[in-house]
């Protein structure tokens, strides 16, 4: 029950902590980080996992934005397969979307979920509840009782509110509770029948565009009404460059306000769906935007308005995504791809620190939905992940272990592999002797 990395470098936020050491775990728990190492390896019935200086050790990443798809679409994912996928990609905890069917939107389907969850091989699942009945726009859902059961945050997504009276009442009833609404900012008046951004490149492609001020527009009134109840908003999957400074104004009027951006946000714009000729994996919603607002969410990310990075994994069938470009449904997956391209994208270039980047993947997260994880202090649960920084490997949708294929990043070559995962000091995905290039 004794297990010590022993030898890598070991970088915690939440402690101030960047140092080459020893991480010892036992009995599930975080027991004492050793700058320097010592030699510990003699001691009786330790495992040792020996590393090098190009292994960072950080708390287990905490994804606050997924879609599990059980229960009722366990064609595209199961909670069993999105559990292990996201182990694969350094995830400890992740947070599921209601959008299921039927949605998570009594007590009996958050118990289901956590039932299930209980046998995932990988990640920690916990959900997330809808804030209406059927996800619609009018009738609220028993919040408290949802919240009772076990959700952690109350949320639209996929399907956005756009009754202000109901969002406001459901707002309310976050605050009462002491958990954040999860918004999918969005005007579908302004999106309907819209496939990607409206801009230059999709009136060159033919295609009908989603303006990004039905982003903006709807996220404004989230912000007033957040003001107004006093609840706690956390700003799903920021995509625009006016969004960022909404929530950099939001924060600064002293608005409780929390915001996520996906890889994909700061990797990709609009000319993926040119570039890669029609492929549906570019169709998400938020559309992938311009290189201004690519830059913006970079920006965001780097001076804090955006506290943390989430993947939006949405799973799909592969025969669902081989239509023509309208009719696929929005979404990408994003477990596996996620720590690599925020390292590859973001530190590498600069932008962000090692430090930075594992805050918006675990302390920030943690911190936001109040959840156990996002720490190796003394005593904590010992939810851990490693990434090998010396490690690039190609991007191949047919080695993910996520059911889904739908990866606009097939054959990219990134930098920085998830190597393990540990989560409750229980070693869910070792790949430290996989040769490199073949994650």
């Amino acid at each position: 029950m004794r297990l010590i990395l022993r030898g890598g470098r070991i970088v915690d936020p939440s402690q101030g902590l960047d140092a080459v050491g020893d991480l010892v775990i036992e009995d599930g728990r975080i027991e004492r980080v050793v700058p320097g190492g010592a030699d510990l390896a003699s001691q009786p019935g330790a495992e040792v996992i020996e590393l090098s200086g190009m292994h960072v050790v950080m708390p287990g990443l905490i994804d606050v934005h997924c879609h599990l798809r059980e229960p009722g679409q366990e064609h595209k994912e199961t909670i069993a397969t999105g559990s292990a996928s996201a182990a694969a990609g350094g995830f400890a905890t992740v947070l599921c979307m209601p959008n299921t069917e039927p949605p998570i939107d009594s007590a009996a389907v958050v118990s289901l979920v956590l039932e299930r969850a209980k046998s995932a091989p990988g990640a920690r699942v916990l959900p997330i509840a809808a804030g209406t009945v059927g996800m619609g726009d009018e009738r609220l859902s028993e919040m408290a009782d949802l919240v009772e059961a076990g959700a952690v945050a109350v949320s639209d997504d996929a399907f956005p509110i756009q009754r202000a009276e109901t969002l406001r009442r459901v707002m309310e009833y976050c605050r009462m509770l002491g958990v954040p609404f999860v918004a999918h900012c969005e005007d579908t008046s302004l999106t309907r029948g819209g496939c990607m951004n409206e801009g230059e490149v999709s009136t060159r492609l033919g295609l009908k565009g989603m303006p990004a001020v039905a982003e903006e527009a709807a996220l404004a009134r989230n912000l007033l009404l957040a003001r107004l109840t006093g609840a706690h908003l956390h700003v799903a999957h920021v995509s625009t460059a006016f969004s960022v400074e909404l929530i950099r104004w939001a924060k600064d009027a002293g608005i409780s306000v929390s915001a996520e951006a996906c890889p994909h946000h700061f990797t990709l714009t609009d000319e993926a769906v040119a570039d890669s000729g029609y492929d549906t994996s570019t169709k998400v919603n938020p559309p992938l935007r311009t290189a201004a607002d690519v830059e913006a969410v970079k920006r965001g990310l780097a001076d804090g308005t955006i506290d943390c990075i989430a993947t939006d994994h949405a799973p799909h069938a592969a025969e669902e995504k081989d239509v023509e470009y309208p009719l696929a449904p929005f979404g990408m997956v994003g477990f596996e791809t996620a720590l690599a391209l925020t390292f590859t994208e973001l530190v590498q270039t600069g932008v962000l620190s090692l430090a930075r980047a594992v805050e918006c993947l675990s302390c920030a997260p943690a911190k936001i939905f109040k959840l156990s994880g996002g720490t190796l202090r003394a005593g904590s649960a010992a939810d851990v992940a490693v990434l090998d920084t010396s490690r690039e490997w190609v991007v191949d949708r047919s080695k993910l272990v996520s059911k889904g294929r739908n990866t606009p990043f097939h054959g990219r070559r990134v930098k920085g592999a998830p190597v393990l995962t540990i989560v409750g000091g229980r070693v869910v995905y070792n790949a430290l002797n996989v040769s490199r290039g073949d994650k």
